[in-house]
């Protein structure tokens, strides 16, 4: 076990990407525990690697004492100052015990460890490399499925689709090739374990920055994300350039760009809105296609509004069972009630009848049918009435 080993320790460091340093600890410590599975003891026994020549070499460690005890544990002081006159009491001494027959029992312990540390050390450097790529997007070939999940292969390790993260409208075929969105990455006892999904928001906010450069050099930004995942999607975006139209930047010449997404989503629809600071704006806007004619906020609650459409607009406006609606309602984070322009007449006509009007000024009759000016009036002083005046009158 020398320039074998070495070899081997080199091999394994070039082709798996394991440090050397990390074998040779796993080595040590599988010397160790044969060392006390065949030989009964190894509390105070160490094991050394020699890294240049590959030899290896067991050491009993032991305390210089008065009186021997334990003769595993201790020496005398007449005996280790046989090996050495410096030694004093309480200094320890290293001895080497490398059994003759100690390699061959060594080698068949020392392989199941380091093939264990081995796969741990393959285990984390998965992991680490695959973490990197949470919250990013990753094309993998799907592999095989079964009644849980659809196992995606991404190269070093075999990612899983749940069933809640597949768009309902795919239909996937083993050897597909598949763009996924990495949702998290967990180190599991049974190894790294990749999560990956079709269905999250954050896949089309990922495929808006691979097909179009301004988003991804963020001088287009993307607000919010509405999705339905393989039906429709809604899409706020503003631009940090007051030069560039956002929105016709996603879309791109003749839809080029928002096209590539479509079809890399298998046909969901794509509404791109333009984002506004005025929330009156930004409402109409998300409910495109949609003609508004009016944003009425609740002044009871400052998320909840009422859109105002014309009567020919309404079944547009609320969408395929309320989609649109619902799509606007995330996007914006309001809650968004639709009536129609007809509807609202009456509330309309309401509000006015309850608008508070200013109160008459009442004055004296005798003031108000006397020629007083308005500065006589103020300068009047009035007498109180007494109870005998009344009585006379």
């Amino acid at each position: 076990m020398s320039k074998e080993m070495l070899n081997a320790l080199d091999a394994l460091e070039a082709e798996k990407g394991i440090s050397k340093e990390i074998v040779i600890d796993a080595l040590e410590a599988a010397l160790v525990s044969a060392y006390k599975r065949h030989y009964g003891q190894a509390q105070n026994v160490e094991v050394e690697f020699d890294g240049k020549k590959g030899n290896i070499h067991v050491y009993a460690v032991k305390e210089v004492t008065e009186e021997v005890f334990d003769s595993q544990l201790e020496v005398s002081l007449k005996e280790a100052m046989e090996v050495n006159k410096a030694y004093e009491m309480g200094d320890k001494i290293r001895f080497e015990v490398t059994p003759k027959d100690f390699g061959r029992i060594a080698a068949q312990t020392a392989k199941q460890v380091i093939l264990q540390r081995v796969r741990e050390a393959e285990r984390n450097i998965i992991y680490n490399e695959f973490s990197a790529y949470e919250n990013d997007i990753m094309q993998g070939i799907v592999e095989r499925q079964d009644r849980r999940y659809i196992y995606v292969n991404l190269g070093k390790i075999e990612a899983v689709l749940s069933k809640q993260d597949q768009m309902p409208n795919e239909f996937y075929q083993p050897h597909d090739r598949i763009k996924v969105y990495v949702s998290r990455v967990e180190n599991t006892s049974k190894g790294p374990q990749v999560f990956v999904s079709r269905s999250h928001p954050d896949l089309l906010k990922r495929l808006f920055e691979q097909e179009i450069p301004e988003v991804y050099d963020g001088i287009v930004e993307i607000v919010s994300i509405a999705r339905e995942a393989g039906d429709r999607s809604k899409v706020s975006v503003r631009s940090t350039d007051p030069n560039i139209d956002p929105v016709g930047t996603c879309v791109g010449p003749k839809g080029q760009r928002v096209q590539a997404i479509v079809n890399e989503l298998k046909g969901e629809n794509m509404d791109i809105v333009e984002w506004s600071e005025d929330p009156a704006v930004f409402i109409s806007n998300a409910l495109n296609p949609a003609q508004v004619v009016d944003v009425i906020f609740d002044p009871n609650n400052n998320k909840a509004c009422t859109v105002v459409v014309p009567d020919y607009q309404l079944s547009l406006a609320i969408g395929k069972r309320g989609q649109n609606a619902r799509l606007a309602a995330k996007l914006t984070g309001f809650k968004i009630d639709i009536k129609p322009e007809s509807e609202m007449e009456a509330y309309y006509a309401e509000l006015a009848e309850n608008q508070e009007t200013p109160e008459e000024e009442v004055h004296d009759e005798a003031i108000v049918a006397s020629d007083m000016t308005a500065d006589d009036y103020e300068n009047v002083e009035f007498e109180e009435k007494t109870a005998e005046d009344e009585e006379q009158v």
